[in-house]
């Protein structure tokens, strides 16, 4: 299991769940209700799942593959700690991670 916490676009609410080891970051963002749209269903044909990885979270994911670095060159207030949440597959590595939801955010599945 990892910890994983969702910090919404203005920093207010902060939401933390538990995620089954195996899992892609978009899955337990959407199974949380996160504004995360994941439009091309994970195929990394979009950036509409774009977060903000902590700094300190960041150092211990695996290196953006260049097809993901090209999708992030996309997203709308891209950070050097940005990827793609579709890309992101929480293992027994990884304990906490701590994302933040970038501003532009918006999820139109949700509307």
């Amino acid at each position: 299991m990892t910890k994983v916490t969702f910090i919404s676009a203005d920093g207010r609410q902060r939401q933390e769940v538990d995620a089954p080891t195996g899992t892609n970051l978009l899955d337990i963002a959407q199974a949380a209700g996160q504004p995360l749209e994941g439009t091309c269903e994970g195929q990394m044909a979009c950036s509409t799942c774009h977060v903000i990885v902590t700094p300190e979270d960041f150092a211990q994911l695996p290196r953006a593959s260049e097809a993901e670095e090209d999708m992030l060159d996309l997203a709308a207030s891209a950070t050097r700690n940005s990827r793609l949440a579709c890309q992101i597959l929480l293992t027994d590595a990884i304990a906490s991670l701590t994302v933040q939801i970038p501003p532009e955010s918006h999820n139109m599945q949700g509307m």
